[in-house]
């Protein structure tokens, strides 16, 4: 397979060609921030954490939706980077009720370790604070769009995954939410398999085991990657 080398932060890299920017700094062990993102989805470029520097482009590219080209000069860390995905954090912050004190996801939440990682300890816009229902109509789950930040994982794997697409988005921008079948409650869905695949790729508390308490919800990942391999390559290898 053809290979690109292109340089990120001052360093090297070789990459397979058609491979992505992220996919490219994750392997040479590069960290760039994203919500949206999880290997084994389609790949949507929506938190837009993952922007990047790219030499001779006059805007900000998203590293989970552009692909490497031979001789790219990338930057993953710059004053303007930081400053913007403080910025986009806490305006996911603000946009929903995320209080991470009474939250099942509380010590184990993407969008919580996010903010603590790139620094941010307040947010500077006005909290929206909508009141939207959660819907505990499912028998084993609960989804609450109070916490949602709409980075479409759940739709994706249960569309991508399990091909049930049960979930989808619907509405325009501060108006847009998840729903369930064709925005009916989740438990009246015929559609739905219990598969429990959206629980575990929620970055936050937006869909959560029934019967957790706070902070007792954790997640595990890594599943997704152990369907794959072994639907693609016949290795089930659940590891520790």
């Amino acid at each position: 397979m053809a290979v690109v080398t292109l340089t990120i932060n001052d360093r090297l890299i070789s990459t397979q060609a058609g491979s992505t920017i992220l996919d490219a700094a994750e392997d040479a062990g590069i960290f760039i921030p994203t919500l949206c993102h999880l290997k084994g989805l389609s790949p949507r470029g929506g938190c837009r954490l993952c922007l990047v520097e790219v030499e001779g482009s006059p805007r900000l590219s998203a590293a989970c939706i552009t692909q490497t080209q031979e001789g790219m000069v990338i930057r993953t860390e710059t004053e303007t980077l930081t400053r913007y995905r403080k910025m986009i954090i806490e305006l996911l912050l603000a946009e929903r009720n995320h209080v991470c004190a009474v939250c099942v996801m509380n010590g184990h939440c993407e969008l919580q370790r996010m903010a603590a990682k790139l620094g941010v300890d307040h947010v500077r816009y006005d909290y929206l604070c909508p009141d939207l229902a959660m819907d505990a109509s499912h028998e084993r789950n609960v989804r609450d769009p109070n916490r949602c930040i709409l980075c479409a994982r759940c739709v994706r794997v249960c569309d991508e995954v399990e091909g049930a697409h049960t979930l989808d988005m619907m509405g325009r921008g501060i108006q847009t939410n998840v729903i369930t079948g064709m925005n009916i409650p989740w438990g009246k869905t015929q559609s739905c398999t219990a598969c429990g695949k959206c629980v575990q790729v929620c970055p936050t508390g937006a869909i959560f085991k029934k019967g957790a308490s706070v902070a007792e919800m954790e997640k595990r990942q890594d599943f997704l990657t152990w369907i794959l391999s072994g639907r693609d390559k016949n290795i089930w290898d659940w590891g520790n």
